[in-house]
């Protein structure tokens, strides 16, 4: 039986250069839409290879945009689009990406991370739609004309925004949400009671909806980075980024979570804004024990590894969290979980995966409402 490959589905990426040795199916990984810049996401099919030896090679891997995330990288592999793990047997050599496998059945898909469907990302906002209390509304659309909505929540006077997935291919942060907003619907849950008494929660799940849908790493339809947009977003070029500015300028912010994924650092960390001009000490310190907060609320999380303070420099004010905290004046984080595992509490059979994403979504609110207790002792 011939081996196919095929990519023409949501949030599919590859390119075939030569498929007909299964001992060697040579690989590109595809540019990002729009932009020769951004390369790293894949997402395929395998089609009649039951029980056949594959060696799968990714020729351009040293020539993505971060080649050190292949290392200790493994892919991840489902045959029923449910159940996602990682193949045992990938190696990098500083060029080129191999994984082998032998599929147990006809049609096995593979991903460079557990990919988060449109379908998926619509249901969950018709469940929002009709909880009690909860509000889904349209700020706008993506360059293609895709709907960029936010879910409310709560009723209280603190705004607390939540941002997932400005790049596309980091699927983890819209996971998260949904593990968020799963607690945050739940009326049994008195964390999430109380947080909606005191706070007003916008959720945007996916503020790249184009970029998912096509199989960007990072990039919108335009091959914009969104992360780079915030301090002069254009209807030409990021048109989500100011739909999401207009929300936030009717509400304010007493609080900004960007939810993201890093392809090289196997760890979940924050990158705080204490580098942002005017932040202060007390956001400083209330930063401080936010994360302090997040550490006991989830094993997951820690502090030692991360991003230093100068890594984005002249380019501070056009990412999403350092532009909240200088226009807002309040905390504002941006979280990082990995794509590969994470070291501090490794998973052999998934990796860092999305029920792990979810789970850390959840665990979120509590440092959320012990941050709206110090705002507002009462």
């Amino acid at each position: 039986m011939t081996v196919c490959i095929s990519s023409n589905f949501d949030s599919g990426s590859i390119d075939v250069v030569d498929a007909s040795d299964p001992g060697n199916v040579r690989l590109r990984i595809r540019d990002d839409h729009g932009s020769n810049e951004f390369r790293q996401w894949f997402h395929f099919r395998i089609s009649g290879a039951a029980g056949q030896a594959l060696t799968l090679r990714f020729e351009n891997a040293g020539q993505c945009s971060y080649p050190d995330g292949w290392r200790g990288y493994r892919a991840v592999a489902s045959y029923n689009r449910t159940d996602w793990f990682r193949l045992d047997d990938c190696d990098y050599d500083g060029d080129v990406l191999t994984v082998s496998l032998t599929p147990k059945h006809d049609a096995i898909w593979l991903a460079y991370f557990e990919p988060y469907s449109q379908e998926r990302h619509l249901s969950v906002l018709g469940r929002a739609t009709t909880a009690d209390g909860t509000r889904v509304v349209r700020l706008g659309a993506s360059l293609q004309g895709r709907d960029i909505d936010v879910i409310e929540l709560g009723g209280g006077p603190r705004q607390v925004w939540v941002v997932a997935r400005q790049h596309p291919g980091e699927s983890m942060a819209e996971w998260f949400a949904e593990g968020m907003l799963d607690r945050l619907l739940d009326e049994a849950d008195p964390v999430a009671r109380e947080i909606r008494r005191r706070a007003t929660v916008h959720l945007v799940p996916n503020i790249n909806p184009d970029g998912a849908w096509l199989g960007n790493l990072r990039s919108n339809a335009a091959g914009v980075n969104l992360n780079r947009e915030w301090h002069a977003p254009t209807v030409s070029r990021s048109p989500e980024i100011l739909a999401v500015q207009g929300g936030m300028a009717q509400s304010g912010v007493d609080l900004f979570l960007d939810i993201h994924g890093d392809e090289t650092l196997p760890y979940v960390f924050i990158d705080g804004s204490h580098m942002v001009p005017g932040y202060g000490g007390t956001n400083t310190a209330l930063q401080a024990q936010f994360l302090s907060d997040l550490a006991a609320a989830s094993p997951d999380f820690q502090q030692r590894h991360g991003y230093t303070d100068d890594r984005f420099q002249d380019e501070l004010l056009t990412l999403g969290s350092k532009w909240v905290a200088h226009r807002f004046g309040c905390v504002s984080l941006t979280l990082e979980m990995p794509f590969k595992d994470n070291d501090n509490a490794p998973d052999a059979r998934v990796g860092w995966n999305g029920a792990r994403s979810k789970r850390l979504g959840s665990a979120m609110l509590l440092p959320v409402l012990a941050h709206l207790r110090r705002l507002d002792p009462m």
